[in-house]
């Protein structure tokens, strides 16, 4: 699992590190989780039901609101099948 923020930004201040780590599951027997929350100027990635955490911070200059896309990818040398795709908008926080 992997967060890749080399293309989050056309300002090239902000930090753009990719960050990966091992997702150590047997996904024929318990299958493969990913769960991602995009607040603003934060990702959280969590794989295999919360064994692995990705956080970054990132500032897009283009991809806002509307505009936001959300990539999944594999590099691995066997084919994979999503069985199952769920998306939620978040709500403003009500603040008083």
């Amino acid at each position: 699992m992997c967060s890749d923020q080399s293309r989050s930004s056309l300002d090239p201040t902000p930090d753009k590190t990719t960050y990966g780590t091992f997702v150590d599951v047997n996904p024929i027997r318990e299958g493969l989780s990913l769960r991602i929350l995009i607040d603003h100027s934060v990702v959280e990635s969590f794989g295999g039901k919360g064994k692995n955490v990705i956080t970054s911070r990132v500032y897009p200059t283009l991809a806002k609101y509307d505009n936001a896309h959300l990539f999944a990818f594999n590099y691995g040398i066997s084919s994979i099948k999503i069985t199952s795709l769920t998306a939620w908008s978040m709500k403003k926080a009500n603040i008083a």
